[in-house]
């Protein structure tokens, strides 16, 4: 397989590969895709042929995204920073995929850049934003000041953004979402870090690995909630949301 990668060359990436390869993808100016974003505009179910409705929503846009782009190469993270299941998506994809590299990678990279966007004050969904669109750079977040936290949001970034806009300004960022940021996807200590001291919404995409820990997290936190969605935030979690927010004193934001 040819390992130089040129400026023309379209790339895709699964979960945060190390450090070394998105560097590496910057210096050649080649076009990267986050394949755990929903590029293609496609019903979930587009993935039903070739991954089972039990994969979370985020490998399911995955395979709808991989197989529709036309990329050179997938670098896709199957190590613990990731899971298990992205391994295996790793294996159907090479299958399906043949004239496109599928390069597994475990990323265990240990240097710590920061979290100040999980902890300032600003519009959760334009930091979780902020901090996806990280994954493809090599440089820590500008610095920005800590708030004094009123609410938390633990997890991973939702396929639907829409589920971070009850929350207020000033929310921190715990879970893997704040290992995001970090650049250290495989960080433990600081995946299961959280405030006891402010309401707290536990969150991980159904069917996904992480509901356990979101599950046993929010029973041990003294005001947490725990919440699951599959691919789109309805109506029913987001009333959860609001009446757990205002009943534990947390002015919402305006819808």
């Amino acid at each position: 397989m040819d390992t130089v990668i040129n400026d023309t060359m379209r790339v895709g990436i699964v979960g945060i590969p190390p450090l070394s390869i998105i560097g590496t993808l910057e210096e050649s100016g080649a076009q990267v895709f986050d394949l755990d974003e929903p590029i293609i505009r496609k019903d979930i179910d587009a993935a039903s042929p070739y991954l089972p409705q039990v994969y979370c929503a985020i490998l399911r846009t995955v395979m709808i995204n991989a197989m529709a782009l036309d990329l050179d190469r997938i670098y896709i993270d199957v190590g613990p920073g990731k899971c298990d299941s992205a391994l295996h998506t790793a294996t159907i994809l090479a299958d399906l995929l043949p004239g496109t590299a599928i390069i597994p990678t475990r990323n265990q990279d240990s240097v710590n850049f920061g979290t100040p966007l999980c902890r300032t004050k600003m519009p959760l969904i334009d930091r979780m934003s902020a901090i996806t669109a990280a994954v493809r750079k090599t440089k820590p977040a500008v610095e920005a000041p800590p708030c004094l936290p009123t609410a938390g949001f633990w997890g991973v970034p939702p396929r639907d953004f829409s589920l971070l806009t009850l929350f207020p300004d000033t929310t921190h960022i715990y879970g893997w979402a704040r290992c995001m940021e970090n650049k250290t996807p495989d960080n433990k200590e600081l995946e299961e870090h959280y405030n006891p001291e402010v309401p707290t919404v536990f969150f991980a995409q159904s069917f996904c690995a992480k509901t356990a820990l979101a599950q046993h997290l929010a029973r041990r936190h003294p005001r947490g909630l725990y919440l699951d969605c599959d691919v789109t935030v309805g109506n029913s979690a987001k009333a959860k949301i609001q009446a757990f927010l205002e009943l534990s004193g947390v002015r919402c934001a305006p819808r």
